[in-house]
């Protein structure tokens, strides 16, 4: 018994605070309760069932006396003080620190995720682990006590969504919640292992140049407003003009920011870039852009989801359409697409690359489970309910596309990048549980075609590595450590170097060989497609 008490708060616990972790990323209370308010939740394990008095637990959660749990049992206290007594005192007060965790902050946000797509895949999951006495899913009675908390106060915890919900007896399946503790380990080993396999691979290393940046905008930096057909308001664009004259044989960067980004995150990439001889342009998408986001925050509007890749395809090719015509004063030997997150699924569709039939039957699969480490798989499953938008006839002058940290393994399970038909540089993170790198870029990387792609892992990049937050950004995404990964600034060093490499082998200087990139203590490892195939099968 002493094993299995010890098991829900260091692995039930993690899988319940991940659960709302995802709700609030892929988006990107005490008080009285209500009449008839949950007072037991009965733990069942197989045919074991522990009940656990609501009010105390709330109680025992409050307590700041870190041994306010032996004076309790030094009074006579119950039986599931006895079971609450086998903790270890780190995992009691890891189990404290769970039930008075917020899972919304915001009284108008938190509505607007109950409203959404992603919001309504963890509830139905919770409502499958918290059943009501009868063993019927609490999906519906979770999302009414949720709507009436945010009604009440700004904050909801745990142990105060137990106890409002509208049912005297609860039980929590610790069975299926351990069994996606199990599973959530089980994916976090494998990338272990392949990173360490990674790093066993003997790959020869070479030195990163150091980024350097002005201390200001470069005086190139051009921003203009964009008329386009299909937005009632212009497109927001910025031009970093290649500050190395003669540099028109170069192709053009078209970026593209991820869901809730801004063009202005990206743009120390876009700066340095320019200052290399590339001449780049920032894209921002109104409706998926930061302003959404806060839109969302303020309870004004759902937060944005897969709905909106129609419309940033459209706006890509609207903008495509205007440099081509004159409108938008960029020249350059073709077209380099580079994209972070869901700008790089939009970038591959912009390509031309079409999604293989069969999405929904994979997304019935995929999300049978809560994807823990993976929640890119919610908005690739958002995508059939959002009308998944046609790609793009392929640009004559596309000349090569760069993902950072994107995604598509259920939108190109079996064919991957081999249809693109240009080289491709796919950069990922392996502290990203956003789009993993195995599943999301290595996956799609193995059956590329072109000779001249490379699959690059940032040992300890996220995410958000590639992103640079303007003041107050970060109150926006409220992100721990955990979501930042290391050293961002020497991440983004890494990426301008390796993108800088792949840009230069368009120009026919040679792709490089496989190697372990080094700067400031960070490493990335560029694979060719040989290596990565040799990295799967290890």
């Amino acid at each position: 018994m002493r094993s299995l008490s010890r098991s829900w708060p260091q692995g039930g616990a993690a899988v319940i605070t991940r659960l709302f972790g995802a709700l609030a990323v892929s988006s990107w209370l005490v008080t009285a309760s209500p009449a008839g308010a949950a007072e037991v939740l009965e733990i069942q394990l197989e045919h074991l069932q522990i009940p656990i008095n609501l009010r105390h637990l709330q109680r025992w959660s409050q307590g700041h006396n870190q041994h306010s749990l032996e004076v309790d049992l030094t009074n006579g206290g119950s039986d599931q003080d006895l079971w609450l007594g086998l903790l270890k005192p780190a995992s009691r007060q890891e189990l404290k620190q769970l039930l008075r965790a917020p899972l919304l902050r915001d009284r108008s946000f938190g509505r607007q995720l109950l409203d959404s797509w992603a919001g309504g895949q963890l509830l139905g999951e919770l409502g499958e682990l918290l059943t009501t006495e009868a063993g019927q899913p609490t999906t519906g009675q979770l999302q009414a006590s949720l709507r009436q908390l945010l009604r009440q106060q700004r904050e909801v915890s745990l142990i105060d969504l137990l106890v409002a919900l509208p049912e005297p007896r609860l039980n929590l399946r610790l069975d299926g919640l351990l069994e996606l503790a199990a599973q959530w380990r089980r994916q976090l080993g494998q990338q272990r292992h392949a990173l360490r396999d990674l790093a066993l691979m003997g790959l020869p290393p070479r030195r990163a140049e150091p980024l350097q940046e002005a201390d200001g905008p470069p005086a190139h930096l051009q921003r203009l407003s964009l008329v386009v057909p299909h937005r009632r308001n212009p497109l927001p664009v910025e031009i970093w003009a290649s500050a190395q004259p003669g540099r028109a044989e170069r192709p053009w960067v078209l970026l593209l920011p991820g869901l809730g980004g801004n063009a202005d995150q990206l743009g120390w990439l876009a700066s340095a870039l320019a200052q290399r001889g590339w001449t780049t342009v920032a894209l921002q998408h109104p409706g998926s852009d930061s302003a959404a986001l806060k839109a969302s925050l303020a309870g004004q509007r759902p937060p944005p989801g897969a709905e909106v890749l129609a419309e940033r395809l459209a706006d890509v090719k609207a903008l495509l359409a205007a440099q081509r015509s004159g409108g938008l004063p960029v020249q350059g030997d073709g077209m380099v697409l580079l994209g972070h997150s869901l700008g790089g699924v939009t970038a591959l569709m912009a390509a031309g690359l079409k999604p293989e039939p069969g999405l929904d039957r994979r997304c019935a699969r995929a999300v049978d489970r809560l994807p823990l480490t993976n929640l890119s798989l919610l908005l690739q499953c958002q995508l059939p309910a959002a009308a998944l938008p046609p790609a793009l006839p392929r640009p004559a002058e596309l000349r090569g596309v760069v993902l950072f940290n994107s995604f598509g393994s259920l939108l190109w399970p079996e064919r991957g990048l081999r249809e693109l038909r240009v080289p491709a540089l796919l950069v990922g993170g392996s502290l990203d549980l956003v789009t993993p790198p195995l599943q999301e870029q290595l996956e799609l990387f193995l059956p590329v075609g072109h000779p001249r792609s490379r699959l690059a892992l940032v040992q300890g990049g996220s995410h958000f590595s590639p992103l640079r937050l303007a003041p107050g950004d970060e109150a926006l995404f409220r992100l721990g450590s955990d979501w930042v990964g290391v050293e961002p600034e020497a991440v983004q060093g890494l990426l301008l170097g390796m993108t800088s490499d792949f840009l230069d082998s368009l120009a026919g200087a040679g792709a490089g060989s496989s190697q372990r990139l080094l700067h400031r203590g960070v490493t990335a490892y560029v694979l060719d497609p040989s290596a990565a195939a040799r990295w799967r099968g290890r």
